[in-house]
């Protein structure tokens, strides 16, 4: 789903995505170890930018990391 998002988001127009949603979206590539790619509108780069840093700093609740 998030690739799928990613990729219309970055086609058409992001204003319908609230700060929380680029927030999120960076944590959830950093936590996939995606390559940090940030929208060209500065607000919403700046909080995917927050948010992939702490996507690298926190471990995802998703994934079990115990082997």
């Amino acid at each position: 789903m998030k690739n799928t998002l990613w990729s219309k988001t970055t086609r058409n127009s992001t204003s319908w995505m609230n700060n929380e949603d680029w927030f999120n979206l960076g944590k959830a590539d950093a936590w996939a170890d995606k390559p940090k790619s940030p929208p060209e509108d500065a607000q919403a780069a700046s909080m995917y930018d927050l948010g992939y840093s702490e996507g690298c700093i926190e471990r995802s609740p998703t994934i079990n990391y115990r082997k």
